[in-house]
């Protein structure tokens, strides 16, 4: 059971983690012997985006000129 790892090493490794996920792993958290929650990639095929943020601003923006622009789109 490999894939079964504990939360302060997931905090401690998070690099080495995001790696292995993106190779396609999955990962069980636990916190004091109980599962507290599981990793696991992304399925790109059923990714949607909603919002591309970087037509607005690539660097960021404050949040209430953000909720404004998005207002003006609706």
């Amino acid at each position: 059971m490999n894939n079964v790892i504990g939360l302060k090493e997931l905090r401690e490794n998070l690099g080495d983690y995001e790696k292995m996920i993106k190779t396609g792993r999955s990962f069980v958290v636990m916190k004091r012997s109980k599962p507290i929650f599981t990793i696991n990639p992304i399925d790109h095929d059923g990714w949607e985006t909603v919002v591309d943020f970087t037509v607005f601003r690539k660097d960021g923006m404050p949040i209430d000129d953000l909720i404004a622009r998005l207002k003006r789109l609706t």
